[in-house]
């Protein structure tokens, strides 16, 4: 048994996807693996006409971040409330992580990176130093590379921004 357990676990409230959807998220993340799988028994089967033996959650592991994954019924929804940001190297896996995450999914109206899986879920895949390029501490080159970010309807240009911050572009 694991005694060593993470403080706050982010569970994923799916229809009846939440197999499927882990499986699509660890194909994408390299450091992944699923932990377990649990299914429901009779007392929801006969509470909530879920059928018995069919997948309740799926406990699984991105990058070092546990995650639950749950097989809730249809009453809620994700939204754009919530996200998961994916801080990128370089624009190769800027490039890699978007494309695999928004197949099957939702670019458009996007902005700063943001993209809607085919699951509904938000995730923004960003540079690593994108954080450091908008508060750094000389404000011009922060102001140059907000509005460049918001000008960016889709996946970002990390080399743009990258010159944008250093003034060349």
């Amino acid at each position: 048994m694991n005694n060593k357990i993470q403080k706050i676990t982010p569970n994923l409230w799916f229809n009846t996807e939440a197999e499927e959807a882990v499986r699509f998220y660890t194909s994408i993340f390299k450091n992944s693996h699923i932990n377990r799988v649990t299914r429901y028994g009779k007392e929801r089967h006969e509470i909530g006409g879920i059928s018995e033996g069919a997948v309740m959650t799926v406990g699984f592991q991105l990058e070092g971040q546990e995650f639950v994954a749950l097989n809730g019924g249809p009453q809620f929804k994700f939204t754009e409330a919530i996200s998961f940001i994916v801080h990128c190297e370089n624009q190769e896996e800027i490039d890699y992580y978007w494309e695999r995450l928004v197949e099957g999914g939702d670019e458009t109206a996007q902005v700063c990176g943001w993209l809607k899986d085919k699951f509904g879920v938000s995730w923004q895949i960003v540079p690593a130093q994108l954080s450091e390029m908008i508060s750094g501490p000389d404000p011009e080159k922060s102001e140059r590379v907000m509005k460049a970010l918001l000008q960016m309807k889709t996946k970002l240009d990390y080399n743009l921004l990258k010159r944008v911050y250093e003034g060349k572009g």
